[in-house]
């Protein structure tokens, strides 16, 4: 897992041992060549990986990138791009941020002024941690390799967990460990004057009534989708994560488009019943005459690849989809591929998620009159014997899910909502924590969005906890797993500056979704693919860990190992093993899976320590049970 990771001083000139700098280094990466530089007051270094480590020096600045970046002109040499970031902070700019395009973190350090920035992507595609210890500011790619540099235990933050539990990964700007943060997308952190201030280059403004020809938008965005494509491919061969949905399918049949050659696709499959979305891929293979190879990922693959998963995320990731991910690129890599193109930002730039058309469905009944409402359809819900009649049954639930404002609605099926925090944690887990906090967290982003109309408001939130939180880190961690890069042209930032500018209507028209999307390329995917349901890319895992001995005794034996931990109530992990056995398999085999990565990432990532007799990473202020 290449990267960077480095130090500023803010008010320690003290240097820090270079044998700690590579230590940190050993944390990003386990093998491959490294680039050291320092000074006096501060040292940054980069591991040798898939990405350029774009490195600058001279007598009066340091700069040090990382990832796949160019400048809005074109310019993609990484020591040219390095340069002008030096050479314009230099002259006490940060202009540059507003040029730079791609997946990225910067880090770069005026040696006169003393004053030192770092900053992220706009959409999110890279990572960047940091900390404020002893007088610096540590940053890197990946928090566990801030340990060396604090030179002090980096405890697990409790409220960390409790905010996996209900999102399935830990939303930034927080990360798994107390005192250390995550920049946010289009984020940056500048040292001057012995002070650290946080600011934004980049934020997103929705334009709610702009009008709009649909023929010169059309034009417009299929130019637009050809040229961040192109971008994309940089010359290279590349393959495609080929899902059969719109997205994987619009980035493959572009690169048959803009290149001479046709794509090389990949794509994954499951025997199981309504999870294999094979057949639409293969509709896109025949559609585009692309280069297919396709795999069936099995039982015995997901045990394989758990342990690996666990690793390879610097905090625990509940996303199951991550093996898919993962099977797709080695399989790529094996080909002899080094980069892969996915899919991934179309939906929530265009509205494409079901969970769209449903809120706009539930936010119906806020327009009903209040007398309607209340004198009539609320007390006939409530009928006696109303729950054993169908129709007042549905009437009923919509009615209760229509009631609670959004956000609050989109979680109906959260573990939080259906067992309550105290069902699921010990009460000296629970003594530690907010259970309100990941609640908050969303009503903030979902009111602070800079939106009126309910569609424009749910893509803002799914931009943070969707893409930037969730299936970017998925996608990315599982590509670097395998050996591989990867770039995503569907959040190329022209692309994204265009969809903000589109109005609500055109990403959802009434219940149907990407309205404008479709539109626009009905012409050039083929109808089957405009027509699909939206199904996603889950994996069978509660269905096969019930049938799979193997997966099941990996399933059960770490919910078994989480009980000691002091963490989830063991009352709560019974019951979810039991329900799974004899219940509702696909539900709470979600659950299942969530609680596995939690003991799992414990397991590579505290026990490891532990056995090595290395400072340990777990929650001091948690009862002795749970260091396991």
């Amino acid at each position: 897992m290449p990267g960077l990771c480095g130090w500023f001083s803010v008010t320690n000139s003290a240097s820090i041992d270079s044998t700690i700098c590579s230590k940190a280094v050993a944390a990003i990466t386990r093998s491959g060549e490294s680039t050291i530089q320092a000074n006096g007051l501060g040292m940054w270094a980069a591991a040798a990986g898939m990405r350029p480590a774009a490195v600058y020096q001279d007598e009066r600045v340091i700069a040090m990138l990382y990832g796949s970046m160019q400048l809005a002109d074109g310019e993609r040499r990484p020591e040219a791009v390095a340069r002008h970031v030096a050479q314009e902070y230099a002259a006490g700019s940060r202009d540059f941020l507003t040029r730079l395009r791609g997946g990225f973190c910067v880090t770069v350090y005026d040696l006169r002024q003393r004053r030192g920035l770092i900053a992220l992507d706009r959409m999110g595609r890279a990572t960047l941690a940091y900390g404020q210890i002893d007088g610096r500011l540590l940053f890197a790619t990946t928090s566990l390799a801030l340990q060396p540099l604090c030179a002090r235990i980096l405890d697990v933050e409790p409220q960390a967990i409790a905010n996996y539990v209900y999102f399935h990964m830990v939303p930034g700007p927080d990360t798994f460990f107390r005192g250390l943060r995550r920049l946010e997308p289009g984020e940056f952190v500048e040292v001057r004057d012995g002070r650290v201030e946080h600011g934004r280059y980049w934020s997103p403004s929705f334009a709610e009534d702009a009008p709009v020809d649909f023929d010169r938008a059309k034009a417009q965005f299929v130019s637009l989708l050809e040229s961040s494509v192109r971008r994309a491919c940089a010359d290279e061969e590349v393959g495609c994560f080929l899902s059969g949905g719109t997205d994987s399918s619009t980035v493959a049949g572009m690169v048959g488009r803009t290149s001479s050659r046709p794509a090389r696709t990949y794509s994954i499959g499951f025997a199981a019943q309504g999870y294999d979305e094979m057949e639409y891929a293969r509709v896109a293979v025949r559609h585009f005459g692309t280069r297919q190879v396709e795999y069936y990922v099995t039982p015995e693959d997901v045990v394989n690849a758990v342990p690996l998963i666990a690793e390879s995320y610097e905090q625990p990731f509940g996303n199951s989809s991550a093996v898919p991910a993962y099977y797709c690129a080695r399989i790529a890599h094996d080909e002899g591929l080094r980069v892969m193109l996915a899919g991934d930002g179309g939906d929530e730039l265009f509205g494409g998620n079901q969970r769209y058309a449903d809120q706009f469905v539930f936010s119906l009944y806020s327009r009903v009159p209040v007398v309607l409402r209340k004198g009539l359809l609320e007390p006939v819900s409530a009928l006696p014997g109303a729950s054993n009649v169908l129709p007042l049954r549905k009437l009923g639930s919509y009615i209760a899910q229509a009631s609670v404002p959004m956000p609050g609605r989109l979680q109906a099926y959260n573990a939080f909502s259906r067992f309550g925090p105290a069902s699921i944690f010990t009460p000296d887990f629970l003594a530690q924590v907010d259970v309100g906090q990941p609640a908050e967290l969303e009503e903030r982003t979902y009111n602070g969005a800079p939106a009126a109309s309910l569609i424009n408001r749910m893509l803002a939130l799914d931009w943070k906890f969707t893409l930037a939180d969730n299936d970017l880190r998925k996608v990315s961690s599982m590509c670097e797993a395998a050996g591989m890069d990867v770039r995503y042209p569907l959040l190329d930032e022209e692309l994204v500056d265009f969809s903000l500018q589109l109005p609500p209507r055109y990403k959802l028209k009434g219940t149907q979704l990407r309205w404008f999307f479709k539109r626009a390329l009905e012409d050039f995917l083929p109808p089957e693919i405009i027509a699909k349901k939206k199904q996603g890319f889950g994996l069978p895992f509660g269905l096969w860990a019930r049938e799979h001995p193997g997966l099941r005794s990996l399933a059960y034996d770490s919910m078994t190992s989480l009980k000691a931990r002091g963490i989830i109530a063991p009352v709560f992990i019974d019951r979810m093993i039991e329900a799974h056995r004899n219940e509702h398999a696909a539900y709470y085999g979600s659950l299942i899976w969530v609680l596995m990565m939690l003991e799992q990432w414990f397991q590579a990532h505290v026990d490891r320590q532990l056995q090595a007799q290395l400072p340990p990473v777990f929650p001091s202020r948690a009862p002795k049970r749970a260091v396991g």
